[in-house]
Formats: structure tokens, sequence, C-alpha cells
């Protein structure tokens, strides 16, 4: 499995990168894609809307099963990959480049803290 170093990472298989400043976008990792298997739908969050970490804010599915994603992190939808829209493999085929979903301002960075590093999400998944 590809843990990436510079991620931050959810025990439900979410991963947070900062981007500049209190912006981090998140997407899910490539351990959680590959149980998946073939993505053939995601449902992305509103940009503008408010979430607490923790809360359900966007759904993918796929041939064979489908999972709630949830947000690391509180704060309000920034943007959404629109791309995933018309190409939802995308997040098979490049979890951590291409298959983003979501970007969030972040409210508290201390919730940062609070996330798993490579080495804890590695552990979590073994």
């Amino acid at each position: 499995m590809n843990v990436p170093e510079e991620l931050k990472y959810a025990q439900s298989h979410e991963w947070v990168r900062v981007d500049n400043g209190d912006v981090v976008t998140v997407g899910i990792s490539d351990f959680a894609q590959a149980e998946m298997t073939e993505l053939v739908y995601v449902e992305l969050p509103e940009v503008g809307r408010r979430y607490s970490a923790g809360d359900e804010v966007a759904v993918v599915e796929s041939v064979k099963s489908a999972s709630d994603i949830y947000t690391p992190v509180s704060g309000d939808i920034v943007e959404v990959n629109e791309a995933l829209n018309d190409n939802p493999s995308l997040v098979n085929s490049s979890p951590f480049a291409d298959g983003w979903l979501f970007k969030i301002k972040i409210s508290d960075a201390g919730q940062l803290e609070k996330l798993l590093d490579a080495g804890g999400y590695k552990d979590n998944i073994s």
C-alpha cells in the first residue's frame, strides 16, 4: 500500500494534505480505494457548507459497495473535485493526486494534530 509520509490520516481512511495556510485537501487512502475496488460514482459535498470533524460529507460507490466519507477536520468546503463527476475512477488510479475529493478551510488547526501520521496509519491498516 502507498502511504505518503507527508500526509495525515484519519482512522476512517481519509487523508489530509495541508495546501496553504488553513486550506487542506482531503481524499481517501490507497488502502480504502483498493478495498472498494472500481469506483463508479462519487457524491461530493456542497461548496460553502460547514462541517464538523467526523461528519459524513460524501459517498463513494463501487461495483461492490457504497461507503460514507467523513471529514477529518472541521471547516467550510471551499472546493470539490468536479472531475470525479465524469470520471470517479480517478480515485482508484490516482488517490493522492487527481483523485482528491474536496478542499476544506479548516476552522481549528489543532485538529490536524489528532490525525495519524503515516506510521500510525500503516499500523492501523496492518
